[in-house]
This record gives structure tokens, C-alpha cells and sequence, in this order.
């Protein structure tokens, strides 16, 4: 492979791919970037294919290139790194904790639990399947820096499928006086509140020991828990305004199809329908939603907590402002 490289001048025009491709200060830079991240397409990739990825990327970080490559072809290649190795650790990450996976494995299980809303056993399988799923997508993009232990990971599972089950089997449990369209709406909640109890069990170090800060350079500055207190009610809001257009507007379209004489006759329709609505739902909800906030913000370091100030005033030339990596 090294054979097919050569030695390449550092000019200017030099793509940094350190860097996301698209500018994270706005909205739509961010929005092209995660699109291009979640792309399920990127599930279809061989394992050669990543692997030709890989020396490209790392060749290209020691300053050798192919004299051919274009930089499209360059930024696939970091797109397609990106989707399948760990960015921190560099191994090839489990293909069901790829965030390309969020799209084809959230469709099945969102799918099946809005159709099989009402009964029990369904309810209790589907939103063992689904925290499961979470279980080995955020094990797998578990941080180096602060790593998930099993023992951590478990009691976050337990909390997050125990809460999912116990507001969908008690709200189905009084529900069923209510307009029809409220029952269609409890897999919303229980996901949301699954999100709510998951995400702050899974970082809950981020409270207690901080959130790494950097300087403009990217130098390690000191941590600070005043900035996990705004980072992860922002990535729980993102993750429950995901499920938001697909777990209500979904149900509310059902709620009227249902009532149809076609449907009537069809009533198989259910599931493959409500699956397919949920896929293309996510392919929009599912970037769209990791771009509402920037991954990487900045705040003034006179905002942060005392002790985390005055570290960061103690440093020879200490900077004004720090940024910080909110998470997904």
C-alpha cells in the first residue's frame, strides 16, 4: 500500500482533516457534516474497502498521498473512516454501534413499537431490544478519556429499560379510556424518559470530575462540571427531539389511516407502513436533531466555576476563552 504514496510538499490548500469538512459555526455546516456521518449507506462499505480508507487517512497524516487522489476523493475516504473506526482508539468499531446503523436499526424498533403499542409482551421485547441496542451503541463510542466500565454500562441499561417499561406498561394501563390517539403516543414518552435517565447515568463523571477543556490550540487547559450541566440536558433534548417528529406525527397519520376502509381490509399494512414512515423520518430527524448544537463550544472562562477559573488564570498566558466537546 505505502508503495502507492509519495512524499507530499505541505502547501496551504492542504485539506485539514482533523477538522470537519463543513464550518460548525452554522447550522447548515453542521447539518451536511452529520448527514454525511449517519449516511446508512456507509453500512454497505466492505471491509477492504475501510481498510484502504484507513492507510489512507493515516499515510495522508504523515504528509505522503497518492499523486492522483482529488480532494473529494480524499474527504470520502475520511467520511468513510470516520463512520467505522473508533476516533480515538483508531479500531474498527461494532457494525450495530456505527452511527451509520441509527438510521436501519431505529427504524425496525421505533416501527414495531408504534405498531405493536398495546400489546404486553410486544411492549416489554421491543423496549428490551431498543435500550439494548443503546447499550452497544453507546459502549462502542465509549470515550477513551472517560471510559464507560461494564459495571457502569449495566446499571445505565437496567435504569433506562426499567423506566422505558414502567411508563409504557402503567401508561397503557390508563390510557385506555382516552382518545385512541393518546395510546399511540405513550412509545414517545417512555423512549424520552428512557433518554432522560440513559444520558446523565452514562456521563454521570462528567458531573463529578468535569468536561475536558482547550485552549484555541487545542491544548489541554483543566475540566470544568458548571459546562456538563449545559452539554448533556442539550444532547438529551437532541436525542428526544429525534424520536419527536416520527413518534407523534406517525401516530397521528395511523390515528386517521386506521379509520379507513382500506385499511380495514388491509390490516398487515400496519407494520411495513409505519416502518418505512419511521426510515425516512429518521434520515431527516436524525442529523437534523445533532445539529441543533454545536458538538464543540467555546464559553468565557470568567463563567465557570471557581475552582475551574482560577486553574485555568494560574497558567502562564491562560486564555480567555476555552472550548469544550459537548458529546452526541
Amino acid at each position: 500500500m505505502s508503495n502507492q504514496f509519495v512524499l507530499h510538499l505541505l502547501y496551504e490548500q492542504r485539506p485539514d482533516i482533523l477538522k470537519p469538512r463543513w464550518s460548525q459555526k452554522t447550522f447548515e455546516g453542521r447539518l451536511r457534516h452529520f448527514y454525511s456521518t449517519v449516511n446508512p449507506l456507509n453500512l454497505f462499505v466492505s471491509n477492504a474497502a475501510l481498510d484502504k480508507s484507513r492507510d489512507v487517512i493515516k499515510f495522508y497524516m504523515k504528509g505522503a498521498i497518492c499523486p492522483r487522489m482529488t480532494v473529494e476523493q480524499l474527504w470520502r475516504h475520511k467520511q468513510i473512516y470516520d463512520s467505522a473506526f473508533h476516533p480515538e482508539t483508531g479500531e474498527k468499531m461494532f457494525i450495530l454501534g456505527r452511527m451509520s446503523a441509527q438510521v436501519p436499526c431505529n427504524m425496525l424498533l421505533t416501527g414495531g413499537m408504534l405498531t405493536f403499542y398495546k400489546n404486553p409482551r410486544s411492549v416489554i421485547l421491543l423496549h428490551w431490544m431498543n435500550q439494548s441496542f443503546n447499550a452497544a451503541v453507546n459502549y462502542t463510542n465509549r470515550s477513551g478519556e472517560n471510559p464507560i466500565t461494564k459495571t457502569e454500562l449495566l446499571r445505565a441499561y437496567v435504569c433506562a429499560t426499567g423506566g422505558a417499561l414502567s411508563v409504557a406498561l402503567g401508561l397503557n394501563s390508563v390510557v385506555g379510556h382516552f382518545h385512541p390517539l393518546i395510546g399511540r403516543l405513550v412509545p414517545f414518552v417512555a423512549v424520552a424518559v428512557a433518554n432522560a435517565i440513559n444520558i446523565p447515568m452514562m456521563r454521570y463523571k462528567e458531573f463529578t470530575d468535569g468536561i475536558s477543556l482547550e485552549d484555541e490550540k487545542g491544548k489541554f487547559v483543566g475540566r470544568s462540571t458548571s459546562v456538563a450541566k449545559r452539554a448533556i440536558p442539550e444532547v438529551v433534548i437532541s436525542r428526544v427531539a429525534m424520536a419527536l417528529p416520527i413518534m407523534v406525527l406517525i401516530p397521528m397519520i395511523m390515528n386517521r389511516v386506521d379509520k379507513t376502509r382500506w385499511y380495514k381490509r388491509n390490516p398487515w399494512v400496519a407494520a411495513p407502513m409505519q416502518v418505512l414512515m419511521v426510515g425516512f423520518g429518521l434520515l431527516f430527524s436524525t442529523p437534523f436533531c445533532c445539529a441543533l448544537f454545536p458538538q464543540k463550544k467555546s464559553v468565557k472562562v470568567e463563567n465557570l466555576e471557581p475552582v475551574a477559573r482560577e486553574k485555568i488564570q494560574a497558567l502562564r498566558n491562560p486564555p480567555k476563552v476555552v472550548y469544550y466537546n459537548k458529546g452526541l
